[in-house]
């Protein structure tokens, strides 16, 4: 599976842990950065991972910010994205087996690098179930967005 990372300055910290954390579970991670600590906004960063998730079929979408909070929100911003606020292993688990999350959004300041752990194995180890979930899905597609976010 290949994935793609972006964070903001509150989350930069634990981007590396979570790039190694889906590399060590056999994934192709690509960071679209920040690499440092100055300070940057979550939409951008939001944007650079949802638009590559939109145009890598199959692809899937971490991001981080502080709370994950405002990354979460301008994520689910873009049409066909459904992006997911996890805050712990069983909130990864719904989202992708219930919701069919293509975005996993953590907090840096919220989840301690264990329940990261957590988090990431739940969501790895967890698919889709399809099933009663499908209509529910094609519903939450079909809801149309104003507009993209554009940094």
């Amino acid at each position: 599976m290949k994935y793609f990372i972006g964070a903001d300055h509150a989350g930069i910290d634990i981007k590396a842990y979570v790039k190694e954390l889906f590399e060590g579970l056999g994934h192709e991670v690509i960071d679209l950065g920040p690499t440092t600590k100055d300070r940057v906004d979550y939409p951008d960063y939001a944007a650079k991972v949802c638009e590559s998730v939109l145009s890598n079929e199959g692809s899937k979408g971490i991001l981080i910010c502080g709370s994950g909070i405002g990354m979460s929100m301008a994520a689910n911003k873009f049409d066909g994205i459904r992006a997911a606020l996890c805050h712990n292993e069983y909130s990864a688990k719904m989202a992708r087996e219930h919701n069919d999350a293509n975005v996993i959004c953590i907090g840096e300041r919220v989840s301690g690098y264990g329940m990261v752990e957590a988090i990431v194995e739940s969501w790895d180890k967890s698919s889709f179930e399809g099933g009663r979930h499908e209509g529910r899905v094609a519903k939450i597609n079909a809801l149309s967005n104003v507009g993209t976010c554009r940094a």
